[in-house]
């Protein structure tokens, strides 16, 4: 009899003795010797940093645990229907019933850790809240993962139909066997059974039930998601984005009047109205036109110590102000939207795109463009419902939406929709009608062609490096795409009264050991056009500030309620700040006499302190400063401002 044979009829052995409860003591018992060897397997794919964080046998051990809450998870829901289903007279549906439940599980974890390399190779995490919104976008998901993930793919298939046969085989047993326990023994037993498994959910007799932040030990945040297992990652993530729109509690509380103090609120209807009074004074406005590039960050600029593939970009630069020290908010596209469309300071909730409070009378300068005149509008080249940007956009002062069904004969089209090379000659089109026709505009266009799985036409650019679909060869490519736009745009009519902003809504796979990866949260941003002198921005600046310097540069006048700071009013060395929403830690940096601080809220957790060095590009951790304590209430003030603002409907034009 070989060993695994062995090993199932003594798993079957030992569960029998639990009678009805049977099922669940052998999916216990499996289903730890399997999530235990997958996360043996991406210890040791990422052995070098688990390493370094001296943890390895307390991530082993702490895992265990998480598999022990996944498990008594999915063990719950039957085990409440057990004192009826499982009573002598329904004990063979209970039987079918808990065999189907306990299948279904087992294969769905194999997929789901089956699914985790390649999300890790991704996004540097397991499987988290981004698995889960994807969901709700099958048609350019699967449009991406059979263009460049087929391997992966494949695989994820080949084991869930591995598990499906092998888990068949497995629970087999359960299906023989007999109703041994009369129905008071059932009822008896059941309240222990059920009390063992809550405690195995809560994992703790502290005042909290054990979270992932329980289990964030060590300072890598990638690290800290082995510990969890990808089931249990996604069940939470899901209960989060549930509950999403009280999620700066998580970092602690704060009075009302102290948050209003230290941001310098008012407690009014809008409080943080602000009047604008533009750096630039002028009797007609500027025009304005946003190009947000996709994933662009610093590590593909080589002037801000990326690679060179660029060009482009470093060209122009010298004609317009150029920030060498600008951080995005996050790490995905539409925070990068809420920060440059709306200057709405970052929180761990999702972004305010896609959440439902702010789906209309929520602020955007396009509302106050469009009630100064202006033709607002959003041109994309994929689907523009992909992470309800139409329906926020459309809710929120834009007139006019271009997606990829409006693109004829496009000169390449993608996973993603058509190429930069169509965005940004749709929108030179577009620029030139709105100029003819003499009515002010606000254009932002969102590129495409940097995602994965890379793809873009032939024949554009000189590959930077083989093969062909590389983020860098579609980073260089796009900077293509933005250098014969311009070389258009400077020739035309609308250039003499048009201001305008690159920008990148963040950098690519946003990942590293760090508490928040700084480093990978730097971005490059541009202004040219209309009277722009050529300057070097060199302060700490944030995307937040972007908005309200382009309504500044722009000459336009009135009332807004974002928190930005006019970059073109102040000096190009001036102190400042960033803030960065990386999974559920928050980054706050800002300028002293000691260098660029940085403390990190975290869940559950003190707050982390250390020290950025821009030049070097290093984040080191250091003990609590003299002033940490007025730190972290600063922190912990901006983070809960926006939550509070969201959710009592403050965020709006006056």
């Amino acid at each position: 009899m070989s060993l695994i044979r062995k090993l199932h009829l003594s798993i079957w052995k030992l569960s029998s003795k639990l009678g009805p409860f049977a099922p669940f003591i052998a999916m216990l018992i499996l289903g730890l010797i399997m999530l235990s060897a997958a996360r043996v397997g991406l210890v040791l794919w990422k052995l070098d940093r688990v390493t370094s964080t001296g943890k390895l046998v307390e991530i082993m051990l702490q895992g265990v645990r998480v598999d022990i809450i996944q498990l008594c998870l999915i063990a719950l829901m039957p085990l409440l229907l057990a004192p009826i289903l499982a009573t002598q007279r329904l004990f063979k549906i209970w039987q079918k019933f808990t065999y189907v439940w306990v299948s279904i599980a087992l294969v769905l974890l194999v997929f789901l850790e089956a699914a985790t390399p390649g999300f890790i190779g991704e996004y540097d995490v397991r499987p988290n809240r981004i698995f889960v919104e994807y969901l709700k976008y099958p048609n350019e998901v699967f449009s991406m993962l059979w263009r460049g993930f087929k391997v992966e793919i494949f695989s994820a298939l080949a084991a869930v139909a591995l598990a499906g046969w092998l888990v068949h085989g497995f629970m087999r047993p359960w299906l023989g066997m007999q109703p041994n326990w009369s129905n008071k023994k059932l009822w008896l037993v059941w309240p222990l059974i059920f009390v063992l498994t809550a405690f195995g959910i809560r994992s703790t007799l502290g005042h909290r039930p054990a979270n992932p932040a329980l289990f964030a030990i060590t300072a890598d945040s990638m690290v800290n998601s082995l510990v969890l297992n990808s089931g249990y990652s996604v069940v939470y993530a899901t209960y989060n984005l549930i509950k999403e729109t009280k999620s700066s509690d998580i970092y602690g509380k704060m009075p009302r009047e102290d948050i209003f103090k230290i941001t310098g609120a008012k407690e009014a209807d809008l409080p943080t109205l602000t009047t604008l009074n533009p750096s630039n004074q002028r009797e007609k406005p500027l025009n304005l036109v946003i190009i947000l590039q996709e994933s662009l960050g610093a590590t593909f600029v080589e002037s801000l110590g990326g690679v060179p593939v660029t060009p482009n970009l470093e060209k122009l630069k010298e004609q317009g102000i150029w920030f060498e020290q600008l951080y995005s908010t996050g790490t995905r596209s539409v925070r990068g939207i809420e920060a440059v469309v709306t200057g709405f300071q970052p929180t761990p909730a999702d972004s305010t795109v896609k959440l439902s409070k702010s789906q209309k009378n929520f602020f955007s300068i396009a509302a106050l463009l469009e009630k100064q005149g202006y033709h607002t509008e959003f041109i994309y080249g994929g689907e523009s419902h992909f992470d309800n940007m139409r329906s926020f956009f459309m809710g929120n002062g834009f007139n006019y939406i271009v997606d990829q069904k409006d693109y004829k004969n496009p000169v390449f089209t993608s996973s993603w929709g058509v190429s930069d090379e169509d965005l940004l000659n749709k929108t030179h089109e577009q620029l030139l009608a709105h100029h003819q026709a003499g009515k002010p505009f606000f254009t932002l266009a969102f590129s495409s062609s940097n995602h994965s799985p890379f793809e873009f036409p032939d024949g554009r650019i000189e590959l930077y490096e083989q093969p062909k679909s590389t983020d860098n060869n579609a980073v260089k490519y796009a900077d293509y795409a933005i250098g014969e736009f311009f070389k258009k745009a400077q020739k035309s009519a609308y250039w003499q009264d048009t201001v305008f902003l690159i920008v990148a809504d963040h950098d690519i796979r946003v990942r590293g050991a760090d508490l928040v990866p700084i480093e990978r949260f730097h971005i490059p941003a541009l202004i040219l056009g209309a009277g722009i002198k050529p300057q070097r921005y060199t302060g700490l600046a944030s995307q937040l500030d972007l908005p309200v310097t382009m309504l500044s540069l722009m000459g336009i006048h009135g009332q807004h309620p974002m928190t930005g700071r006019d970059l073109s009013s102040i000096a190009p060395d001036s102190p400042g700040r960033a803030m960065m929403q990386y999974n559920d830690n928050y980054g706050w940096m800002e300028e002293s006499e000691l260098g660029k601080q940085v403390v990190v809220l975290r869940s559950g957790k003190s707050p982390a302190h250390g020290l950025y060095d821009a030049k070097t590009k290093k984040l080191a951790e250091v003990p609590p400063p003299a002033n940490a304590k007025l730190l972290e209430e600063r922190a912990l003030a901006n983070v809960l401002l926006p939550d509070l603002l969201y959710n009592e409907q403050r965020y709006h034009l006056p």
